[in-house]
């Protein structure tokens, strides 16, 4: 019987410098999206597909993500006494059990790869996910719930896949596809950046995870790769052809790159009109702004 899959890494080490002065003080990941930071939709994204054991991979001056987790009895306190009952519930939803969520420490900058190999010892021999809260996933079932619903059945490593432009292709990372089977699709090569060009496929690589422990063995060679840092995708590109073998899965979903400003923006439009409470004011907003920036043309 296949190990389920109950664990999870997310690296949060990065700087978050394309939103500096912002970041200066505020880690990225807990920037808000409409009235949530972003981190919350990755762990709802995460419980929902099962996993119980949250590893977070920071650096020095995370202190408020790890804040962000604990309890508040004091807001709960206040909150209480004066019945907002509703608030008390979505704060109380926020918090994280004692041994449920553990924070290792990334002490130099050396790549997705290395940031996942320093939960090494909390993973042991077991099957785990990774992901990226810089990679919003708006999906009526979860992303992570479809890979894991789809690992039971296959196993192996599996990785988010999505279409990409060609020109758009250099960013990512690139699958080269053995076959193609509708969701899923056998990996036969992976491409970090490629050149311009010289791209395998437009199926990219984005930040959703199921891995085997024996990614963390090919990971302690600490190779460098593209950028001379330690790349994932090397990694797991080592298990194509094993018997484990390496599998791009189609999400259904739509992927927003809340890395970028503009990624951030369009997520919070997207989120923004997702709600009933917000949506009516927000579309009438948004229709009178194009309407005077058409008018002004």
């Amino acid at each position: 019987m296949r190990n389920k899959v109950t664990k999870a890494i997310f690296p949060v080490a990065g700087l978050g410098t394309r939103f500096l002065p912002a970041t200066k003080s505020v880690p990225k990941e807990i920037m808000t999206l409409v009235d949530r930071p972003l981190v919350q939709y990755a762990i709802d994204e995460a419980r929902a597909a099962g996993i119980k054991e949250f590893i977070f991979v920071t650096s020095r001056g995370k202190s408020a993500l790890e804040d962000y987790f604990d309890h508040a009895p004091h807001l709960e306190a206040d909150l209480k006494a004066k019945g907002k009952d509703e608030l008390l519930e979505v704060l109380q939803s926020t918090n994280m059990d004692s041994g449920e969520i553990a924070y290792i420490r990334q002490h130099k900058a050396l790549g997705l790869g290395h940031a996942v190999w320093c939960a090494r010892r909390l993973i042991g021999d077991e099957p785990f996910a990774v992901m990226l809260p810089d990679d919003v996933i708006a999906a009526d079932k979860p992303c992570l719930q479809q890979m894991v619903e789809s690992y039971e059945e296959i196993g192996g490593n599996m990785v988010a896949a999505m279409e990409v432009p060609a020109d758009k292709a250099s960013s990512y990372g690139i699958l080269d596809v053995q076959e193609d089977m509708g969701s899923l699709v056998s990996v036969k090569g992976m491409v970090e950046k490629p050149a311009k060009g010289t791209a395998p496929s437009n199926l990219a690589v984005i930040g959703r995870y199921i891995l085997s422990p024996t990614i963390l063995d090919n990971l302690n060679q600490k190779q460098a790769g593209a950028g001379g840092e330690i790349q994932l995708t090397d990694a797991i590109a080592q298990q194509i052809g094993s018997d484990e073998g390496v599998y791009g899965f189609r999400f259904n979903g739509q992927r927003y790159d809340c890395g970028s400003k503009a990624g951030f923006l369009q997520a919070t439009v997207a989120f923004g009109l997702d709600r009933a409470d917000l949506r009516d004011d927000l579309e009438a907003y948004l229709h009178e702004v194009i309407g005077a920036r058409k008018a002004a043309q």
